[in-house]
């Protein structure tokens, strides 16, 4: 299992931007997929961007355009830069790895954008 710590969060407003970075335990190039979700509340929690160990991303519809997932080398970590924030993006947001089909999530980091 891998030890994921996410961090980045915070109050923003609507059209403003914020990167939330995900630090992991061991080499990401060993992971075989990372990827941000997030969970509104009294909603489930949603695949929000993804990362495979070659570089194949994907994202959900709602923020195509809008947010980026990348892979910083240097600091090992995974991160999400995220423009044109909504009021609708509000959720906490977590970190995901997969391991051979063996989930690992981080403690989440808060975001909230306001009206």
């Amino acid at each position: 299992q891998v030890q994921l710590a996410e961090s980045g969060g915070g109050l923003v407003q609507t059209g403003g931007s914020l990167r939330l970075s995900c630090a992991a335990s061991i080499n990401i190039f060993s992971i075989n997929s990372m990827a941000w979700y997030r969970q509104a509340p009294g909603k489930q929690r949603e695949l929000v961007a993804g990362i495979r160990r070659l570089g194949l991303s994907n994202y959900a519809d709602s923020v195509k355009g809008r947010f980026t997932i990348s892979r910083d080398v240097a600091k090992n970590t995974v991160n999400l830069q995220m423009n044109s924030l909504k009021p609708e993006d509000t959720a906490v947001y977590y970190c995901n790895a997969d391991i051979r089909g063996s989930d690992s999530w981080g403690q989440g980091t808060q975001v909230t954008v306001s009206s």
